[in-house]
């Protein structure tokens, strides 16, 4: 989790309706981040359940996304963000999700594509946005996002709404752009962004793009808005 991907849960939970209640699977919160990896408290009103194969801060139950111990459409929303890259068959934690979702339900789901290897335990994937366009395809509306490079996104991201969610219409979409270009920042400290300036003029700009372009972004509605 990073203050940009907090930006983009913000933008979401203020513009759609995410149904309670809401599982989060991996909602351990590392050491230094408990304040921006803390989603639950976008949902006050909401029933939510925190999970992850690991106990510590945010972690309401043990459990494992391939096989959640959860009956079939058990939550109104479910949240993933920066985690299935450390599930070692991250299609069936797709799957899983699908399944305890109600038919009106909402998945909110990030995944990061140019990052280092980071273990908790282990790291496995990485993923592109027309990556989640499949994973993804059994949603009837789709809105996908990512930032940075568009050749070497930082993190990608999706939002999915099953077949009895009502259709998003535009002014939603547009609120939720406006609210991203508000909350989803990651500025370089000013010393940083100097050096890579520094160093874009001396050897050119692909080396120092992921840095300088961390807050560029761009999302898209994969279906036909209500007007």
């Amino acid at each position: 989790m990073n203050r940009f991907l907090n930006g983009v849960a913000r933008a979401v939970a203020e513009t759609f309706d995410l149904p309670g209640p809401i599982l989060e699977v991996g909602s351990y919160q590392v050491p230094g981040q408990e304040e921006i990896a803390d989603l639950r408290s976008l949902f006050p009103d909401r029933g939510y359940i925190g999970i992850d194969k690991r106990t510590g801060p945010g972690v309401d139950q043990v459990a494992d996304v391939e096989a959640l111990p959860y009956a079939t459409g058990s939550f109104g929303s479910v949240i993933v963000m920066n985690t299935f890259e450390h599930v070692p068959r991250f299609w069936r934690g797709f799957e899983e999700a699908f399944r305890v979702l109600r038919p009106d339900g909402v998945l909110l789901v990030s995944c990061p594509f140019y990052f280092h290897i980071h273990d908790h335990p282990s790291d496995y994937w990485r993923f592109t946005p027309e990556a989640l366009e499949v994973l993804l395809e059994a949603y009837p509306q789709r809105i996908l996002g990512w930032h940075g490079p568009s050749k070497r996104p930082a993190n990608v991201w999706a939002i999915a709404f099953r077949e009895k969610y009502p259709a998003i219409a535009r002014p939603q979409f547009e609120r939720y752009r406006s609210l991203l270009r508000e909350y989803a920042r990651e500025p370089l400290p000013w010393g940083r962004r100097l050096r890579y300036r520094l160093g874009r003029l001396l050897c050119g700009r692909g080396p120092f793009a992921p840095f300088l372009d961390q807050e560029r972004w761009e999302t898209e509605c994969r279906n036909s808005l209500v007007a």
